[in-house]
């Protein structure tokens, strides 16, 4: 008999079971490799950010503490509109109020208490997320969060000061295209979640909203409108799924 071996993970309250290393190089190498294929959308947040007139210290500041590429990315298209800042603010609080579903699994999983707890909170992601489901063990559910959600921090942080720096050494960004990231992200983010008819009725609704009322909204406020008809499209399609399966 040997002697059972341990591993730790990033601030878990308790050892973790011994896991293969093979098992370990595959979870970090997906983790690392969604860090990096996602932290090259920050290039793309760090331009728009800079064209709209924020400076490298602010943009660098919304991808340090709201970290949320679609939540940026509304927050600051508001603004590059020329809405008010409580209208993005709103939008890409909206927009981030998914991660707190993800933090009902997340908590069960992670078992963290305290200040740890708070930490970690800022890694709470879709990447992330999705990096902790179906691994087969809880300790490489838990190291699949911890590799998606740290390697996305990091490249996501450094895009956005390459691609702030880069926008601010061009005299005007809207020669290169920049005015038109804002919405080629959205659309990047987006269509891989579009797989089905009801996630199609949804993005239909709430684009349709949206144009229907850009004349005689204030900027930022279509993104609002639009949001909450997704949601009630979104609750509605629950309920009846749930009903037709009682």
């Amino acid at each position: 008999m040997t002697r059972a071996e341990t591993v730790g993970v990033p601030g878990s309250d308790t050892q973790t079971p011994h896991i293969e290393p093979q098992a370990r190089r595959t979870v970090l190498r997906d983790g690392i490799s969604i860090g990096v294929a996602t932290g090259t959308y920050g290039l793309s947040f760090g331009a728009l950010a800079a064209a709209a007139g924020l400076s490298l210290a602010q943009t660098s500041a919304l991808s340090l503490l709201m970290f949320t590429g679609a939540s940026q990315f509304a927050f600051v298209g508001v603004i590059a509109a020329g809405g008010a800042p409580l209208a993005g603010a709103m939008s890409a609080a909206l927009l981030g109020s998914r991660n707190a579903l993800y933090g009902l699994h997340l908590s069960r999983l992670l078992r963290l208490r305290g200040v740890r707890r708070f930490g970690t909170a800022q890694f709470v992601i879709d990447e992330s997320a999705a990096m902790s489901l179906d691994r087969g063990a809880e300790a490489l559910s838990r190291l699949g969060f911890w590799s998606a959600g740290i390697g996305v921090f990091v490249c996501w942080n450094i895009a956005t000061a390459v691609g702030a720096l880069g926008a601010q050494l061009i005299s005007d960004p809207s020669t290169y295209g920049l005015d038109v990231v804002a919405p080629a992200a959205f659309v990047a983010l987006i269509a891989p979640r579009l797989k089905d008819l009801e996630t199609w009725r949804a993005a239909f609704l709430g684009a349709a909203v949206a144009l229907a009322f850009v004349p005689f909204v204030p900027a930022g406020v279509t993104v609002l409108m639009s949001a909450c008809v997704v949601t009630i499209v979104a609750v509605r399609s629950s309920r009846t799924s749930a009903a037709g399966e009682a």
